[in-house]
């Protein structure tokens, strides 16, 4: 095959390359509205065509996200975590808790074999807050504490990528976390399994650690195919009664 010639890059792609390092270094936060046109054509001495071409390109990337009438928001840090994103919308919940169980086992694993006094005591620190979520009946600050906890495993990895693809799951984690809390919260083992995960690690006990995991993912399922099963009768039910 023949090779050809690189071409420089374009304009637009110029200047869509520094609206992406705004929004990747945090500058231009999530949720933030970007400038209007007129700003950014100021800014950056470029023409209106040139910035909406940009623009574009970085909607097409799901970076960036138009809203008619009250203009362009940042919707992703990062390319990776838009396209994951968009990848787990089409997913199932138990699709998520599989994947979740893979991520978070592998975790587990090499934080028992890499973490520090510092990353056990955040560990503890985390759990705490989550068992007096637990103890108050507050969902909200119980599902806040359990993906931090977790967080804070996978920040015991030292691995950049898997915690970059953790962190780039959270919103997709955050919901499959919710899903299943109100079963959770009654459930004894699932939360005496993250105890156990948290001191297995402290021991440098990676099987342990895993097994851990194993048997609060288990809890997890098992919660998720209850209330799956209360919802299908449900609906039969409401079926019935319908054709009466």
């Amino acid at each position: 095959m023949k090779l050809q010639q690189p071409t420089r890059l374009t304009l637009s792609q110029q200047v869509a390359a520094q609206l992406e390092e705004l929004i990747s270094s945090g500058k231009w936060p999530v949720g933030s509205r970007i400038p209007a046109e007129p700003e950014l054509v100021n800014q950056l001495g470029v023409s209106r065509n040139t910035i909406r071409e940009a623009v574009r390109a970085l909607i097409h990337t799901g970076l960036l996200e138009a809203k008619p009438g009250d203009g362009t928001y940042v919707c992703s840090s990062s390319e990776l975590r838009a396209a994951i994103q968009r990848r787990l919308r089409k997913s199932s919940v138990a699709d998520t808790f599989e994947v979740r169980y893979c991520l978070e086992r592998e975790a587990a694993r090499l934080a028992a074999m890499r973490r520090t006094e510092e990353d056990i005591d955040k560990m503890r620190a985390c759990l705490q807050r989550r068992n007096a979520a637990l103890r108050s009946n507050d969902t909200a600050a119980y599902i806040k504490a359990d993906l931090m906890l977790h967080q804070a495993v996978l920040a015991a990895t030292y691995n950049g990528l898997l915690i970059d693809l953790y962190e780039h799951m959270a919103d997709a984690l955050l919901q499959s976390i919710d899903t299943a809390v109100d079963e959770t919260l009654t459930i004894e083992p699932h939360h005496e399994a993250h105890h156990d995960m948290v001191e297995a690690i402290a021991n440098s006990d990676p099987e342990a650690a895993e097994e851990a995991v194993r048997s609060y993912i288990e809890a997890l399922q098992t919660s998720l195919h209850h209330r799956e099963g209360r919802k299908a009768n449900n609906e039969k039910h409401d079926k019935t009664c319908s054709n009466e």
